[in-house]
C-alpha cells in the first residue's frame, strides 16, 4: 500500500513524519531517513490496530508529480 507523508524539520531540527490519512499517526527521527523509517513502522501498527478492531483501512493512494519549468 501507498500512503502520503509529509516531512518536516521542526524548530528543534527534528524531522517530523505524518501520514495525513491515518489520523494521528506521527513519528520523528533526528535524520529525514531515519523519520521515515520511524513513520513506516508507525504505518505498520497502525493498519494492525485497525485490522484488530475491524475498522476500515483507508485505500492505496495515486499520485502524480507534475514539473513545471520556470
Amino acid at each position: 500500500m501507498k500512503f502520503r507523508i509529509l516531512i518536516e524539520k521542526d524548530e528543534e531540527g527534528v524531522f517530523v513524519a505524518e501520514c495525513p490519512s491515518l489520523p494521528g499517526c506521527v513519528s520523528q527521527g533526528v535524520t529525514r531517513s531515519k523519520a521515515l523509517e520511524n513513520i513506516q513502522d508507525a504505518i505498520k501498527g497502525y493498519l494492525e490496530s485497525l485490522k484488530q478492531h475491524d475498522e476500515p483501512i483507508p485505500p492505496s493512494i495515486e499520485e502524480e508529480i507534475v514539473e513545471i519549468p520556470i
